[in-house]
Formats: structure tokens, sequence, C-alpha cells
């Protein structure tokens, strides 16, 4: 059952999705400014980040500027060239062949192109004991030991035992995995529908969850789905899952090996390339279509970008409420079409589930309750696929109304399975049981009519 609940994350509607990503775009791309400007002591939160950022414009390290502007412009001439450049083809000389392979080599591989060379400049610089760029810094080296996770921990000459842990985290031990995968599957989808695949929720359920617990023996932090590694990996053109096997690699020959020249990598640099990652994903054209098709469809939009700017799990989370709330309205509200107003017949265009019964019931009363008051009233039954207890228990009390007053409750195009369940409430031990028309005559593919099944049937049909 766990390998199979990822269903519950199929709730996460396209237009939250949408803004999910545009928020991260902005988010992430303005969080890298002050690495782009040389800004230093500027808050994480959004909102005074921004404040802050303006605030301390007249402080800019011009050598961080420049750098960075130029790494922006290279990248963008080389994602231009790859996006323009023209294709092989069969019979083109060797020649522009080679030319080819180089130019897509090295539009490919753009952002390793611009680190390695920032990284190159800036130790020119700090050879001539010039220090015009803010570095990376030193980078802590070698692979994390391998060992049991620790189940108990000293601080301040006490020993902290698991339960206390445990009771320290509280309610956060589940909101924090559930906002980790809710985010990570939002991730998934956004770069699946720019990129024309498909994700299985039930993978990325089991992959977080193992990736998780394998991490707890190596003392890691607790792993999610990274806007920004994704978008940066999507840019570079990685298409299957052997990308994040070579990156993996990638990361463990640096971390053992590569760490100390690390220490020369510009900031800037590094925000350049974030930058020009996150930049594609920012799209609210998405509105003016949500606009076309349905105009309520851009409350969750508007409610996952705008809290997005607070917190983005609190966002992905609040816009996932909002779309559940609008499709529970749709089914607490079916639509109910008046076919034959001087019968009447309503027509219900959809199945129906417990909070639709009120709203039934007050459709029917506002039909049938008239100053007419017409003799019978029939539920067309045709397009209802869906019933549950609450609304056969809500037709038997409406039909006790209309047997109190004289007057009949017919049911038509009663599909062979919602017959069955009608019949399993015992609805027809009634006096008056529930009626079937020509359009029921038959269950099951059978030739016989359903009147052998129904008792009395025959007198509500005559009437």
């Amino acid at each position: 059952m766990f390998f199979t609940s990822g269903f519950l994350l199929d709730f996460i509607s396209y237009p939250v999705i949408k803004a999910f990503t545009s928020a991260a775009a902005v988010t992430i791309g303005f969080s890298q400014v002050k690495n782009l400007l040389g800004l230093k002591d500027i808050p994480r939160q959004f909102i005074l980040q921004v404040y802050e950022t303006f605030h301390k414009l007249p402080t800019i390290r011009v050598g961080d500027a420049v750098l960075g502007f130029l790494c922006i412009a290279f990248l963008l001439a080389l994602k231009f060239m790859k996006e323009h450049f023209p294709r092989v083809y069969r019979g083109m000389p060797r020649c522009y062949r080679l030319c080819y392979i180089i130019v897509w080599v090295t539009t490919t591989a753009r952002n390793a192109i611009v680190v390695v060379a920032a990284g190159l400049v800036a130790y020119s610089f700090h050879v001539m004991g010039l220090h015009p760029f803010i570095l990376t810094g030193k980078t802590a080296e070698g692979l994390p030991q391998f060992q049991l996770p620790p189940f108990s921990e000293k601080i301040d000459n006490r020993t902290v035992s698991f339960s206390e842990m445990v009771q320290d985290i509280g309610p956060g031990l589940f909101i924090i995995p559930l906002m980790g995968l809710l985010e990570s599957v939002a991730i998934a989808r956004a770069f699946a529908s720019q990129n024309n695949y498909r994700i299985d929720t039930n993978q990325e359920l089991l992959a977080i969850g193992l990736t998780n617990f394998l991490g707890s023996f190596l003392s890691a932090y607790p792993v999610t789905g990274s806007f920004g590694r994704t978008a940066l990996n999507s840019q570079t053109g990685a298409c299957t899952p052997a990308g994040g096997i070579l990156t993996g690699f990638l990361v463990l020959f640096s971390l053992g090996y590569l760490t100390p020249l690390f220490y020369y990598i510009p900031k800037a640099a590094l925000a350049a390339v974030i930058i020009c990652a996150v930049a594609p994903m920012f799209d609210l054209s998405v509105c003016k279509t949500l606009w076309k098709v349905k105009k309520l469809d851009l409350l969750p939009f508007l409610v996952t970008f705008l809290l997005s700017f607070w917190e983005i799990q609190y966002g992905i989370l609040l816009g996932i409420l909002v779309s559940l709330v609008i499709l529970c309205y749709s089914i607490a509200r079916p639509k109910i079409k008046v076919i034959d107003p001087h019968g009447p017949t309503l027509m219900i265009m959809s199945g129906l589930s417990f909070p639709s019964v009120e709203y039934l019931r007050d459709t029917i009363h506002e039909k049938a309750f008239t100053d007419s008051l017409p003799p019978s009233v029939t539920l067309d039954f045709t397009h209802v696929n869906v019933l549950d207890y609450t609304v056969v228990m809500g037709l038997r009390e409406i039909q006790h109304e209309f047997r109190s007053q004289g007057r009949t409750l017919l049911f038509s195009g009663l599909q062979p399975d919602i017959h069955q369940i009608l019949l399993a409430a015992d609805l027809k031990d009634f006096q008056h049981p529930l009626s079937v028309t020509t359009a029921d005559l038959y269950i099951d593919g059978s030739v016989e009519p359903l009147l052998n099944n129904v008792p009395k049937a025959s007198s509500e049909l005559n009437h």
C-alpha cells in the first residue's frame, strides 16, 4: 500500500505547479543577486532580501558585478548559438561536421566552461595579489564516514535521548517530509511538463524515501528535489537518469580530489549560472490561458504564486488546499438540467457523492414543490455512475416526502451497477419502490427485463 500511495500526489494541479515554478524562479534567481553584485549581510527571507538588496546597491563590488554580467552575457550567447546553429545533414563536409561537434560540446558544457574560466581569472588575480572577487573559499574535503545514525546527542554535558529528539521535533516529524515530498514532486512535474516526459509518483516517493534512509548512514541533510540544480541539469541537456549517475560520480570525485580548486571559484560566476538556469522557468503567460479556460483556476495559481514568496512549501500546500476546495465544490454542486419542465424531468450530469445530497434535495424541492405541484418528478440517472450510502439514504428521504403528499418520484436511465446499489439498500421494500423506465430493462447484458427483479414496478411505469 505504501509503495502505491503516490496517487495522493496527483492532487497537485497544473496551476499550482506553474505558479510554484514561476515563484521559485523569482526567489532563487533574486537570491543570487547578492552574489552577482558582491553584496554582504543580505537576509534569506525574500521580502527582506529585496529590501536590503536595493538598500545596499551603493555598496556593490565593481569586480563581482562586471564578472557576473559578463558570465550572463556569455551564457546567453552560447545558448542562442546552440538553439540556432544549423544541424548536420548527410553529405555535409567533414570540416563542417567537426565544427558542429565543437560548437555542440562548447554550448552544452557552457556552464562548466564559465565556472572554470572565471576560476582561472580569479586565480590569476590572486597570484598577482589582487582580490577583486568574492571567492567560494575553503570547502570541506573528503567523503563522509559510513556509520549508523546516532540515536543520542551530547549537548552541554547532557545526553539527549532519541525520544527527546522526537519530542523536540514534534509535528515537524511529519510536516518536514511532507513538505519535501510535495516540493520534489512539484519540481519533477514542472520539468516533465517543460521537457515532454512523464514521471511516476510512486517511484518518486520510493526514491526520496530510500535516499533519505541511506543518507542517514552518512549524516546527510534530508534529501528533497532541488529547483536550482534540476534547472541547471535541464539547461545542460541531461535527458535520462544517467545524468544523475554521472553527476553523483563527479560530486564524489570532486569531494575526494578537487575541493582545493573550488577555493578560487568566484561566487558571481556561480550566481550567473544559477540565474540563467532558472530564468526560463518564469512564465506568467499561463494566466491568459487560465482566464480563457476556467477563471476559477486562477485562484490556486495566485495563492501559490504569492505565498511562495513567503515560504515555497506553504505556497504549494495552500495552493493544493484551494484546488481541493474547488474540486469538492464541483462534487457538492453537480450540474442538473431540467429536460421537461412540465413533468418535470431532472437530468443529473455527474456522479453523486455525500456532499451533494443537500444540493440535490434543494434542487428537487425547487423544481417539484411549486404552486402547480406536478404529480410526479423523474430523475434521469443516465450520466450517474457513482452513488454512496449517504446519497441513497437522501433519495429515500426525498421519496418519503413525495409519498406523504401522494406524489411519485421516478428514476430513469439506471445503469446496472447503480440499480444494484439501490436494490442493496432495500429500497425495493418500500410500498412504492424505485421505478424504472424502458431505458432500464436490461442488466449485465441479459435480455431479461428488470421488471422481474423489481416488485410492483409496473404500477410505477403505468403511472
